[in-house]
């Protein structure tokens, strides 16, 4: 077996946790199999998702940013794995600055560096088109009823980079994330699958979340899941411009004008270990 020596560093934001990879001078084009060795938590390194560091496509951005799931699939949208990013990037000194561009495969992002250390990402404006999420739906409706295990499920459907359908609950400690979130996560009418949140508004303020995500299961915390369960809550008209989402892992700060607006998310980065992994002894 060829050895196939990379260094990484082991982040994580709010306890979702990554392993990051730079690629910026040797390229990394990780398969299936070594994508699932990396994240396994025995014989890998353990982690939700993997981030590669790219050079950019074009002088539009600063970097290209490939997010995969524990299960190898590649994805649009990770926003604390964003966050994760825009550390990574400062503290190997790939990037000097505050404000840095990237592009992943469904579109740009632009993430700031507070002097505090926490990361401020502009996740994007969401997009309700059923067919951009993708959901099948004949028209694109604020809520949407769902039929999962024999009951009728009121979801917000919407994309924010990547879908989500987000559900409310009385209280997220009892709610049936371990049952309800893999049948939201496969359903048919998502025919890319789907995040599963589950939200708890406490006051127009301050909420609480659990998601299960494509990919990877239920994780302590999901950034571009509390941005969708954001936008769910003030279409309800629960919840108020800025809000503050308690997730497993920590609290996220957002912030959401409304319709044709970008959803701010703000919350802290951390490194956990570096090291050097051989992906030729996946598969």
């Amino acid at each position: 077996m060829c050895a196939m020596n990379r260094s990484f560093t082991k982040m994580h934001g709010l306890g979702n946790d990554f392993v990051v990879f730079d690629a910026t001078q040797q390229p990394l084009s990780l398969t299936t199999e070594q994508a699932r060795f990396i994240a396994d938590r025995r014989y890998g390194i353990g982690c939700d998702q993997i981030l590669v560091v790219e050079p950019p496509p074009d002088a539009s951005a600063d970097f290209r940013y490939r997010i995969f799931n524990a299960d190898g699939s590649e994805v649009g949208q990770c926003g604390n794995g964003a966050r994760c990013f825009a550390r990574f990037v400062h503290d190997k000194g790939l990037f000097e600055g505050d404000e840095i561009r990237v592009v992943t495969c469904t579109g740009p992002l632009r993430l700031i560096l507070l002097p505090d250390g926490q990361v401020t990402v502009n996740m994007g404006v969401p997009r309700f088109e059923p067919a951009d999420i993708p959901f099948q739906a004949e028209s694109m409706q604020t809520f949407y009823s769902l039929e999962v295990d024999g009951r009728s499920l009121d979801i917000s459907a919407l994309s924010m980079g990547n879908p989500h359908a987000v559900t409310l609950v009385d209280d997220v400690d009892s709610a049936p994330v371990e049952t309800l979130g893999p049948l939201i996560e496969s359903h048919p009418r998502f025919p890319q699958r789907v995040n599963a949140g589950f939200l708890q508004v406490v006051d127009d303020r301050h909420a609480r979340l659990r998601v299960f995500e494509r990919g990877s299961g239920e994780t302590l915390a999901c950034g571009s899941g509390a941005c969708a369960a954001m936008v769910a809550g003030r279409q309800r008209g629960l919840l108020s411009e800025q809000a503050e989402m308690a997730l497993r892992g920590g609290i996220l700060q957002l912030q959401w004008a409304g319709e044709g607006e970008p959803v701010l998310m703000t919350g802290p980065a951390t490194t956990v270990f570096e090291g050097e992994i051989d992906l030729g002894q996946a598969g």
